[in-house]
């Protein structure tokens, strides 16, 4: 059964759709608001649901709060995600589908499913903190003092 589109439901999907990465409802509830809609907390909650189950949407859960994004409609397909600015990227993963049903079979299972998502740096990220950490180094160096005299 396909849900009646609202104009509230339609707010969600293209505010969702123009997030970068996942978004709590709470996040896409605030950066409605501040564009003007008068869509309530509840509406929001109700449509990311909606879309969710519809495959408009992934979810996932992080330190206890769910998170949402939009998706590749009617796709089966996992995630790399960014575990500092939040990057995701859609990814296949054709080992994971036939682990998965290997290991099912072989314990009796079948129609399994399955969720995998990825967490580490994009590159960009990556690049950054590594220059951060390099920066960092440099600072202490110089605070020690050159080689031989004792620190200021």
């Amino acid at each position: 059964m396909t849900k009646r589109v609202t104009w509230q439901r339609e707010a969600v999907r293209d505010a969702l759709t123009t997030s970068e990465g996942f978004v709590s409802a709470q996040g896409l509830h605030s950066s409605l608001r501040e564009s003007g809609s008068p869509i309530g907390l509840a509406t929001v909650y109700r449509a990311l649901a909606d879309l969710e189950v519809e495959g408009e949407a992934d979810s996932l859960q992080q330190e206890g709060e769910s998170l949402y994004r939009a998706c590749t409609p009617n796709s089966h397909h996992h995630h790399l995600i960014c575990r500092n600015c939040g990057l995701t990227v859609e990814i296949e993963a054709d080992a994971v589908e036939s682990w998965a049903a290997t290991v099912a079979a072989q314990h009796g299972f079948t129609q399994p499913s399955h969720i995998v998502d990825v967490f580490g740096l994009c590159a960009a990220c990556t690049l950054e903190l590594g220059a951060k950490a390099i920066s960092g180094l440099r600072r202490d160096a110089s605070a020690d003092g050159p080689p031989g005299r004792p620190a200021a």
